[in-house]
C-alpha cells in the first residue's frame, strides 16, 4: 500500500507521462506537415512508449490499491524551428524527466517503499536509453547542418523504427 506522499508524487508523475505521450504526438504531426514521414514515424514511435510509461505507472498505482487521478494539461508547442530543434526540446524532456525519475526513486527509499523502488528502477534505466537517442540524433543533425540530402537519409532511417513493446510485467 502506498502511503499519501508516495502516491502523490507517483500519481503526478503518471500525468506527466501522459503529457509526454501528448508532446510526442504533436511533433509527429509537425514532422508529418513539413514533409518528414521518417521523422514523423519516430515521434509516433515515441508518442507509443510514453503511453506504455504511463500505463505502467497507472497499472502500479491501481495494483497498490490507490485510485487514478487524471490532471488536465497544457497544449504541447505545435511549431518547432527545425528538426534539431524538436530533438533539442525533445532530449530537454527527457532530462526533466530522468530528474523526475531520480526524485521519485530517492522518495521511495526515504519513505522505505521498497515496492515502489523495484519499480522504478525499470524507469532509471529506460531514461538512460532515452537520453542517449536523443543525444545520437542530434550529433546527427549537427552533422547535416542544411544538408538537404543528409536530412532526407536520416528521414529515411527515422522511418524504419518500429515500437516494441517491453515484455509485460506484474505491475
Amino acid at each position: 500500500m502506498l502511503n499519501k506522499k508516495m502516491y502523490a508524487a507517483l500519481n503526478k508523475h503518471m500525468n506527466i507521462e501522459l503529457y509526454s505521450a501528448y508532446l510526442y504526438l504533436s511533433m509527429s504531426s509537425h514532422a508529418n506537415s513539413i514533409g518528414l514521414k521518417g521523422a514523423a514515424n519516430w515521434f509516433m514511435v515515441q508518442y507509443q512508449e510514453e503511453m506504455v510509461h504511463f500505463m505502467k505507472f497507472y497499472n502500479y498505482i491501481n495494483s497498490q490499491g490507490a485510485s487514478i487521478g487524471l490532471s488536465a494539461m497544457s497544449a504541447p508547442p505545435g511549431q518547432y524551428k527545425s528538426l534539431l530543434d524538436m530533438f533539442e526540446q525533445t532530449l530537454k524532456h527527457e532530462q526533466f524527466i530522468t530528474r523526475c525519475i531520480n526524485d521519485l526513486t530517492d522518495l521511495a527509499l526515504k519513505e522505505k517503499d521498497h515496492a515502489s523502488h523495484i519499480f522504478l528502477q525499470w524507469f532509471v534505466t529506460e531514461q538512460i536509453e532515452e537520453e542517449e537517442n536523443d543525444r545520437d540524433l542530434i550529433g546527427k543533425l549537427r552533422l547535416i547542418g542544411d544538408n538537404g540530402h543528409g536530412l532526407l537519409m536520416l528521414d529515411g532511417e527515422m522511418a524504419a523504427r518500429v515500437f516494441v513493446p517491453p515484455p509485460a510485467t506484474a505491475a
